[in-house]
């Protein structure tokens, strides 16, 4: 079976995304605020960029000051897209 997983293409793209979302994540953790961090969660890499999922609206808006602050982490640690959309996802809770 896990020979099969690893021979799918669609499989390994779908776990290097999630690798490069949390090596994203990593990289802009140590810049976010300690209390907005179990607030926050990395979301999908795609061609334009990345997404980061706040759980409430309050937490995106702190999230969109703090943008070129992000970003230029992202640039540090040479991700080659750096640009950062802010979603809300209701019902997010720390630790989940």
């Amino acid at each position: 079976m896990q020979k099969v997983l690893e021979g799918c293409e669609p499989l390994q793209r779908l776990r290097l995304r999630l690798a490069q979302s949390q090596a994203r994540v990593d990289a802009v953790r140590a810049h976010l605020p300690p209390a907005l961090r179990p607030w926050v969660t990395g979301g999908p890499v795609d061609d334009e960029g990345w997404t980061l999922l706040a759980a409430n609206p309050a937490v995106a808006a702190k999230l969109r000051q703090l943008l070129p602050r992000l970003e230029e982490a992202l640039r540090q640690q040479g991700c080659e897209r750096s640009s950062i959309r802010i979603r809300v996802q209701p019902g997010t809770l720390p630790g989940r």
